[in-house]
């Protein structure tokens, strides 16, 4: 039997291509094994804002009882939102209902200048400002996690690999937060 060096040639083409397919492989299991982990990430921080809500509705019902319509919603949209297992997607459609039934109720409350006094309502407002900061930094670490996994996933030769073993899409969470600022918080007298 003859050595040609066209076998050895095919042959090492071959072990290179066997090479790269498990490579890149391996690379799409990482990260999407990433993605459900910095999912939860943000899981933790919405049960922390579920949380919230309840105290924050209670402030203002002691302050604005006649605005039953804006506290009903805004406690049935959280009891939603924690029932909420689907899809990200689907979490997605019923975090923003959320996010404007909280945007409502502290719109609400600027109209009532003893609440907006209240030395709890501050301090609920504030930690509700910090919840969102944490939710977005969140959904960015898990927006960048679904990014790389997409960037490998769609792009050529590797969309192959992942066609060829059914690793599917993956989708990004967008969602605004509820209240963007700190109010302020003087409590002097």
């Amino acid at each position: 039997m003859e050595n040609s060096p066209g076998l050895w040639v095919v042959v090492a083409l071959l072990v290179v291509l066997l090479i790269y397919i498990a490579a890149t492989y391996n690379s799409l299991v990482v990260l999407r094994n990433h993605i459900p982990e910095s999912w939860s990430n943000i899981d933790t921080e919405l049960i922390r804002r579920y949380e919230l809500i309840p105290n924050l509705v209670a402030a203002v019902k002691g302050y604005a009882a006649h605005e039953r319509e804006t506290l009903e919603r805004v406690v049935e949209l959280r009891n939603t939102c924690m029932a909420d297992h689907g899809s990200v997607h689907h979490q997605e459609g019923t975090e923003r209902q959320l996010v404007l039934a909280l945007r409502q109720l502290l719109a609400v409350a600027e109209d009532y200048p003893d609440l907006q006094a209240s030395k709890n309502f501050l301090v609920l407002q504030e930690e509700l400002v910090n919840t969102e900061d944490r939710i977005q930094a969140a959904r960015r670490f898990y927006n960048g996690n679904v990014r790389d996994y997409e960037n490998i996933r769609e792009g050529f030769p590797s969309n192959l690999v992942a066609g060829l073993f059914g690793f599917g899409p993956h989708d990004f969470f967008n969602v605004d937060p509820a209240v963007r600022e700190a109010p302020e918080t003087s409590f002097d007298s």
